[in-house]
């Protein structure tokens, strides 16, 4: 069972993630949305997919989660604003440096996460693999991915992070990282582009989300 974890709101990219849950169901992952206010105990669940949608309505709660899949092995999947509170969460806990959200939190010198020079809300770029990475071995070719974002990890954090391993999959013009591998851990990837956008096309599922949905597996 993985959690949704996230407050569906019913737009676009939540609507897409509803499409998407039949074609998880048929790789044997069963899905349920978890509110981020709902009270839960996410060491209940084989995999937790941290979806797009800020502000969460619960943001300790998202924290307290993220620090549990990390301690635990728990199989990670981060999108968008998942990125971006996986970011500060490992800034924060790992590295033990102040990490802000410039968007929840206002502009400040310790922003881990600040706006990007070029909105990509509804804006689709080219992802570029890194070679010689997991997400390389998965996705080998460069793709086009679809975001709603207007804020990242800095280049800044994402430079810390890479210092204690922290691995950079992916990248895009005016996005920076698109994707980042954390270490020590059976699987806690996030990415910036929205790896279930097409769902409601009946686009196949992305390799990120089959890796994701066999490490789960491979947990349970």
């Amino acid at each position: 069972m993985i959690a949704l974890l996230g407050d569906d709101r019913g737009h676009r990219s939540h609507q897409e993630l509803n499409a998407l849950r039949p074609q998880l169901a048929e790789l044997g992952a069963e899905t349920e949305w978890v509110p981020t206010d709902s009270g839960f105990e996410i060491s209940d669940y084989d995999g937790v997919w941290l979806v797009p949608g800020l502000p969460y309505a619960d943001a300790a709660a998202v924290f307290t989660a993220l620090a549990v899949v990390r301690e635990r092995g728990i199989p990670f999947l981060g999108v968008c604003a998942g990125m971006q509170y996986a970011v500060l969460e490992w800034t924060r806990s790992v590295l033990g440096s102040a990490a802000t959200h410039a968007e929840i939190d206002g502009v400040g010198s310790d922003n881990a996460v600040a706006a990007l020079a070029c909105s990509l809300d509804g804006v689709e770029r080219l992802v570029t693999p890194v070679p010689g990475t997991r997400f390389e071995g998965w996705q080998p070719e460069p793709f086009v991915g679809m975001h709603f974002c207007n804020y990242a990890p800095t280049a800044e954090a994402v430079a810390a992070l890479e210092k204690i391993g922290v691995v950079v999959g992916a990248t895009a013009d005016d996005a920076g990282a698109e994707v980042l591998e954390f270490p020590d851990h059976p699987f806690y990837v996030t990415s910036l582009f929205q790896p279930h956008i097409g769902a409601l096309a009946g686009a196949p599922v992305h390799p990120l989300v089959r890796a994701f949905a066999n490490a789960v597996a491979e947990r349970r």
